[in-house]
């Protein structure tokens, strides 16, 4: 009989809590089918079978928590089937997202042409491994531009995918040159809306709250999202000393930049650009000269990362989770733009994988986007800094010039950094933060966005 344990879902989480059986005992579960939904406060995630067979033991019931590693359920493996694997982690398709707010988060548009079909590289998917033979620079290739191994000719020894092979496709995609797509099946029929429920909305988190005659207050019990969100943001607040700091950003040349390209941009990647990655890349070119600032606290010493992952704080109902841009230091800010509208689709539609979660090393917040100029964020432990951007706002500046000072209206932004002062001093932060500033004030329009 075979345990399924509450897997890592986190950096710093230890514990999760049950939220949804996706399964009931007796019934069969493929390898890496979706087995449970778990909760904790970065995430709901859904969690895959680790074997193949029949559920018959159901171990921790819905609502309950328990740490990492925990017995949570029993599976028979079917017969032959294999002891488990690592889960495949390749990256999801590129999905359009709604806007969290206008020119902040790229908006949704409609699907990318149809693909160019690839039996060999279907074939290598089967066998459960897809880009086994692929270099780093293909799979830096796909990433960036959104695709999957699925749909491109595979052209290589052995069905092996090339980057002429990305690089062909992509300059056919651009010429207007792919073949046809395959008409869609007709769409099923909708299902009727559901009847309006008479039930109390309050007893939801984030429904509408309406008072009963006579009805002076109301509780509405804490989801356990909420629940594992005040846990964290408690812990992180109460042990860690946070220290904070702002600069003030020119970002005229930014916003000229964005205006110039916006709409060249969503005609080929079907999606609004965002000042988000521009952010996120002056951060991660500033960290190339601040190392120490990407890496995490330990009791032993400062644990300083090689790669640099961004955490992107995303809020959902009722939640926040900050899923995480690996090697963000490697991406274009096309391709980062990407990874942010992918990540927030998927954060906001419970479809994060559990790697998507972990190796966060520096998180970056877009309080802006609701219009804020300032805000003071908790740092995501074991992480020691966080940085926000804030609302663009239009406003006179005092500019000098070889003829004296002038008066100038310009874009500017706020970009405050919260961190822990046991890792850090402010001297050392002023300065990345210094060289976050610098980077942002010297985009023009030769700044590449592929």
């Amino acid at each position: 009989m075979a345990k399924v344990t509450m897997p890592q879902l986190g950096e710093s989480v230890a514990e999760g809590t049950i939220g949804k059986w996706l399964k009931k005992p007796g019934d069969h579960v493929a390898k890496y089918e979706a087995l449970l939904e778990v909760i904790t406060d970065k995430v709901n995630a859904e969690v895959p079978s680790p074997f193949e067979g029949t559920l018959t033991a159901i171990l921790v019931q819905e609502g309950e928590t328990v740490p990492n590693n925990a017995e949570i359920a029993e599976i028979e493996e079917a017969a032959g089937a294999t002891a488990p694997a690592p889960i495949p982690a390749a990256p999801a398709p590129f999905v359009p997202i709604t806007p969290i707010a206008a020119a902040l988060v790229p908006a949704p548009a409609a699907p990318a042409p149809a693909a160019m079909a690839s039996t060999a590289a279907a074939a290598a998917a089967a066998a459960g491994d897809p880009d086994a033979r692929m270099s780093p620079a293909v799979r830096r290739l796909l990433r960036e531009n959104g695709l999957s191994p699925e749909q491109i000719t595979a052209t290589g020894g052995g069905g092996r995918l090339t980057r002429d092979d990305v690089e062909a496709y992509l300059a056919a995609r651009a010429t207007g040159s792919l073949p046809a797509a395959p008409a869609p099946a007709a769409p099923m029929a909708a299902a009727p809306a559901p009847a309006p429920s008479s039930s109390r909305p309050a007893s939801q988190p984030g429904a509408p709250v309406t008072f009963a005659a006579g009805e002076n207050e109301q509780l509405i019990a804490w989801s356990q999202m909420r629940k594992g969100v005040a846990t964290a943001m408690a812990r992180s607040k109460g042990t860690v000393p946070h220290a904070g700091t702002m600069v003030e950003v020119d970002v005229t040349g930014l916003v000229a930049l964005r205006e110039a390209n916006k709409s060249a941009f969503r005609a080929r990647e079907g999606a609004n650009l965002s000042y988000v990655p521009f952010v996120i890349k002056a951060v991660v070119e500033a960290l190339r000269r601040h190392p120490r600032i990407n890496a995490h606290w330990t009791e032993g010493g400062l644990l300083v990362k090689r790669r640099v992952n961004v955490g992107i704080a995303i809020a959902v109902d009722d939640g926040l989770i900050v899923p995480v841009i690996q090697d963000a230091d490697q991406l274009s800010i096309s391709g980062l733009n990407r990874a942010v509208v992918d990540l927030a689709e998927r954060a906001r539609s419970n479809k994060l994988r559990l790697a998507d979660l972990q190796g966060g090393t520096i998180t970056v917040n877009n309080t802006g986007s609701f219009g804020s100029v300032f805000s003071s964020s908790i740092i995501n432990t074991p992480e020691i800094a966080i940085v926000n951007l804030e609302a663009i706002v239009k406003r006179p500046v005092v500019l000098e010039t070889s003829r004296g000072d002038v008066i100038a209206i310009r874009s500017m932004m706020n970009v405050p950094v919260v961190f822990d002062h046991r890792a850090t001093d402010g001297a050392q932060v002023g300065r990345f933060m210094g060289d976050v500033k610098a980077w942002l004030e010297a985009v023009g329009p030769d700044t590449p966005i592929y």
